[in-house]
């Protein structure tokens, strides 16, 4: 049963928001915030940073005419409040469900999403491209880019400034919820603010500046004369401001979460006749009290049916780091702005001298680690598999290229249910395995990725240790490890060579749980299958050999590849091909199981696996064609 609302789910369009008084929207937000609330604690999603922002969200749609007008938030996910204001209330429910809602932001979802967006600081890039295409269409279309000030952490961000021009139809709305920015500027700058937002200012000062401009001969000179020294005086009275120094009309700071205040400033911008950026004060978690006290806990919650366990990779990752950093004064760790999500926070606390958090700048972290291995120290970058993409060429360029021991511990391998295709950790994979001399890691077990993050540091060689996120399997350590955990990073099989199954699956990382149990299905219908594991991924020509030797000994006919990843360029077409050119498989079918190259999409109750084909019923139905085809 849905909540009965007074207003929310009848505001079902910008255009029914226009129509309420400001009492009304007031009862409008706690609403929208009581449903926010609701949805993400049943389904998981992007908590505080959505209550903050509700506010600005609504009179954004109450001053301009979305979807003519371009809204362009930055993360997207802080895009609840928008999606239930343009049609999609009766769908929230489904958000971040199989066959639902998205997360963030997305074109294919409504036209009201101009742009999706689901990684941080390219919404000001983006908008820039609206705008200006606008202005060279003749069109009278205003564009907002909604950014959070850790946005401005992100090098794009500033590239884009740089490009800002005054004559566009844009306004970049700043809000700030976390760290300061700007310095208080007191009462002085609180008067000039609420002068801007009257009516009648930008009218008379656009026929100020018209006429003293009109006058014979000392007209220009004079108004650069004025202009200037009006800049003087104000920045000796509260300062320089970075956005005017660079040529953007700035309005604020103002209390982001007073309905009034913001309508009037969004108002006052859109007057302006040029690009503007306001600037505002907003408070995460704004309206519920746990996600107010502590709004990084409740930044992005997990679903109700996903209890959290008391290890998962990811704290075990920085609990393995730490021993090692104990025993080594030079190994260091860096984050981009990722330091609890990457299990760094005890890194932090016991190294503060050695912990570097950069902010959302992957390209940056990647060349700052090569900077700091070419000096002899031993840099780990611990990143999201799917925020890596972002330092391709700085791991080409300024790590692979000069062959530095620079660790990349790439988290959240594999694909994401919850957010879906912006956060899919399905590319390392086949991009790092274009680097020459980089290794790539594949633990699967707690003291695997502990082994390969020692066997990393130790090889003096840039390397790549992939693991997802969760916990490990107690099913894999059942059939791979019955022995316990040799100390060696090698291919495991899950059977005796005496076994000499006719099929035999090669695969890494989670996934060999669903070749596990394709395996059992399989067996069931009288077929013999062996599963070769494999530890590590790069180089290449040694894993071809270790492979090779089991294939040998258990003279299979069939060799499926199995890899949750993209298949172009991957594990199976590069492992198949080396040990093809080394003769090894003559004789013999081999097939690649992998995500096909496409942006996967999945329907209502259906898995990413289950969409791509490699859970375990469809690898098991796939092989048994091929046996059935021999």
């Amino acid at each position: 049963m849905k909540t009965e609302y007074r207003y929310l789910g009848r505001v079902d369009s910008p255009s029914a928001l226009k129509t309420l008084t400001n009492d009304e929207i007031k009862v409008l937000c706690g609403e929208i915030r009581e449903q926010i609330v609701e949805t993400t604690q049943k389904n998981g999603g992007h908590l505080a940073s959505n209550l903050g922002i509700v506010e600005l969200t609504v009179a954004l749609h109450k001053v301009f005419d979305c979807p003519k007008d371009h809204f362009i938030f930055d993360v997207g996910h802080q895009s609840y409040t928008h999606k239930l204001l343009t049609g999609r209330y009766e769908r929230f429910d489904t958000l971040r469900q199989s066959g639902g809602l998205t997360g963030f932001t997305n074109r294919e979802e409504s036209e009201y999403d101009c742009f999706g967006a689901g990684h941080s600081s390219t919404s000001l890039s983006a908008a820039l491209g609206f705008a200006k295409s606008d202005k060279l269409l003749g069109s009278d279309a205003y564009t907002v880019a909604v950014l959070g000030d850790g946005a401005f952490t992100g090098g794009m961000i500033h590239e884009a400034l740089n490009n800002c021009d005054k004559d566009l139809k844009l306004i970049i709305v700043l809000n700030e919820n976390e760290m300061s920015i700007s310095k208080n500027i007191g009462r002085f700058a609180s008067s000039i603010a609420k002068l801007r937002r009257k009516s009648g200012y930008f009218k008379a000062k656009r026929f100020t500046v018209s006429f003293i401009k009109r006058l014979p001969w000392i007209g220009n000179g004079l108004f650069r004369v004025i202009r200037d020294l009006k800049k003087s005086v104000k920045n000796t009275l509260y300062g320089s401001n970075y956005f005017e120094d660079m040529g953007l009309y700035y309005l604020g700071p103002a209390d982001g979460n007073n309905y009034e205040d913001v309508e009037a400033l969004l108002t006052a911008a859109k007057n302006a006749g040029e690009s503007v950026l306001i600037h505002l004060k907003t408070k995460k978690g704004k309206g519920y009290a746990p996600a107010e006290a502590n709004p990084d806990r409740y930044h992005g919650l997990r679903p109700a049916s996903v209890k959290a366990g008391e290890s998962c990779y990811s704290t075990e990752f920085g609990r393995a780091l730490c021993r090692l950093a104990e025993e080594d004064e030079r190994i260091c760790a860096i984050t981009a702005a990722m330091s609890a999500g990457t299990g760094l926070d005890d890194f932090a606390k016991a190294y503060p001298q050695r912990f570097f958090d950069v902010g959302i700048a992957e390209e940056h972290a990647a060349t700052f680690a090569a900077g700091l291995a070419a000096n002899g120290m031993k840099p780990i970058f611990a990143v999201y598999s799917s925020f890596l993409q972002r330092s391709y060429d700085q791991m080409i360029h300024d790590v692979a290229l000069q062959r530095l021991p620079v660790v990349f511990c790439v988290d959240r391998a594999g694909f994401n249910n919850a957010d879906g295709a912006t956060h899919h950790g399905i590319f390392d994979v086949a991009a790092v395995s274009q680097m020459p001399g980089i290794d790539i890691y594949a633990p699967v077990t707690y003291q695997g990725l502990s082994q390969s993050l020692k066997s990393a540091l130790d090889s003096q060689r840039p390397a790549v240790i992939r693991y997802p996120s969760g916990e490990e399997s107690k099913i894999v350590l059942e059939s791979f490890y019955k022995d316990g955990f040799d100390g060696k990073i090698a291919v495991r099989s899950d059977f005796s060579v005496a076994e000499q199954p006719k099929i035999l699956i090669v695969t890494h990382g989670r996934i060999v749980k669903e070749c596990l149990k394709a395996k059992d299905l399989l067996i069931s219908k009288g077929l013999t299958v062996g599963i070769a594991l494999c530890e590590y991924v790069a180089p290449y020509d040694r894993l071809a050999r270790e492979v090779g030797e089991i294939l040998r000994s258990t003279h299979s006919e069939i060799v499926i590849f199995v890899e949750e990843e993209i298949k172009n360029g991957g594990f199976g077409m590069l492992l198949s091909d080396a040990m093809a050119k080394a003769g090894l498989l003559d004789h013999v079918r081999d097939e690649i199981f992998a995500a096909e190259d496409a942006f996967i999409v999945r329907k209502a109750g259906e898995s990413y696996l289950e969409a791509s084909g490699l859970d375990y019923a469809s690898i098991a139905n796939r092989i048994e064609k091929i046996v059935t085809k021999q």
